[in-house]
């Protein structure tokens, strides 16, 4: 049974995924989001192998390209297509079908059960998303919805794969492998999308090296740590908290409102969290904790 430091931990990573909508808009307006995928992925590995100082080996070189292209290339390429192409609101119930996946993928791949309280929180959540982001009016794009569900699904699978290939390396070499991998293979990409560069500002380089440093290299090695510890299920649970840590960022910070549906979504998304770590989270406990996550 994994300890509540290490979920808390893990969740840290999702919280601070959540500011990168803040970020993004106020630091980075109008820029590219392949650029920014890249210069957010590659940096961040390329430091990390500068303390990692070693290469994977043989059958690893696979496997970290296949996990660098799930995790972040094809996820990231995905999911700024979703995103451009249907609301924001439509993209991020989308992406919350990825804890399902990654139920069902765990099952095939690594022959865990289905527990169905793992299924009931990921369907809690996801209605809980809904609540928070979904708008009636929004249109609906084939093509974004199907870029949306893969990118979902490319996720999945790298959660699960991550946990099943497990190198004999510490877990720092580990994601900036993966790092490093998904940054070079979003190069073609970014440069096929944005032919002319744009000149950035001192700006716009703060928020990219906060992307980069904290919302990459920090931030993976704490999801990294946490699917090599936890269940997959229980990890893409946390998930959910990506889209509740923006809301209540842009309510905290940019003084957006906050609706009655809204709030309903934000306290079924922390009550399908716990379900997802198996009730492992004594509430009042995780109730005190909060906040400090969210300074």
């Amino acid at each position: 049974m994994p300890r509540l430091s290490d979920i808390l931990l893990t969740a840290l990573a999702p919280i601070i995924w959540g500011s990168s909508y803040i970020i993004t808009t106020e630091m980075l307006p109008g820029q590219s989001p392949f650029l920014i995928a890249l210069l957010r992925a590659l940096p961040a590995g390329l430091i990390l192998m500068l303390f990692a100082r070693q290469l994977p080996e043989g059958r690893w070189w696979a496997r970290v390209a296949v996990l660098g292209i799930l995790n972040f290339s094809l996820f990231w390429s995905l999911l700024f297509v979703a995103a451009y192409r249907l609301p924001g609101g439509v993209a991020a119930m989308l992406g919350a079908v990825q804890p399902l996946a990654v139920i069902f993928l765990a099952r095939g791949l690594l022959g865990q059960a289905i527990r169905p309280l793992a299924i009931f929180a990921a369907l809690a959540g996801l209605f809980g998303v809904g609540l928070l982001l979904f708008r009636p009016e929004a249109s609906l794009d084939p093509l974004g919805i199907a870029t949306g569900l893969l990118g979902a699904a490319s996720m999945a699978a790298g959660v699960v794969l991550t946990r099943k290939w497990q190198p004999d390396v510490p877990l720092l070499i580990f994601t900036a492998w993966q790092l490093t991998a998904g940054g070079l293979f979003l190069i073609p990409v970014a440069v096929l999308m944005v032919p002319d560069w744009p000149t950035l500002s001192a700006t716009n380089l703060a928020g990219l090296a906060y992307l980069s440093l904290i919302g990459g290299a920090l931030t993976y090695f704490l999801w990294f740590r946490g699917i090599a510890r936890i269940d997959p299920a229980a990890v893409s649970s946390l998930g959910f908290l990506s889209p509740l840590a923006a809301i209540l960022l842009g309510w905290f910070l940019l003084g957006e409102t906050l609706t009655a549906l809204q709030i309903a979504g934000a306290i079924i998304i922390l009550i399908s969290v716990r379900l997802g770590q198996g009730g492992r989270i004594p509430l009042p406990r995780l109730i005190r904790t909060k906040p400090a996550l969210l300074r």
